[in-house]
């Protein structure tokens, strides 16, 4: 069987695919980019508390992007939960190493 008949036999389960990479990668991606941006923040000599908010007001908002961005897309859902897994742990390796950088 080719993927495009699995696609058009189970839409519903194509749909929960895709939600759930939305949600679930998506929020690992968020997570990654807020730890990533709270350190360079951070690093860069902005206070905490200001690098928190900010990166939280971002990663808010770039999760809200990426849930609707899979939602809409048309691409296989396994490439989303790959690209947002694996981009959330890189964001989250990056924020990692320069927090070990700092005093």
């Amino acid at each position: 069987m080719s993927a495009t008949s699995i696609r058009s036999r189970h839409p519903r389960l194509q749909l929960a695919a895709r939600v759930g990479a939305g949600v679930v990668g998506g929020y690992v991606f968020a997570w990654g980019f807020i730890a990533a941006g709270m350190a360079l923040m951070s690093k860069a000599g902005m206070e905490f508390h200001d690098a928190e908010f900010v990166a939280s007001a971002l990663g808010l908002l770039l999760w809200l992007a990426v849930l609707l961005g899979v939602v809409a897309g048309r691409r296989n859902p396994a490439w989303a939960w790959l690209g947002l897994l694996g981009g959330g742990a890189l964001l989250a390796a990056l924020g990692s190493f320069v927090q070990s950088t700092m005093a």
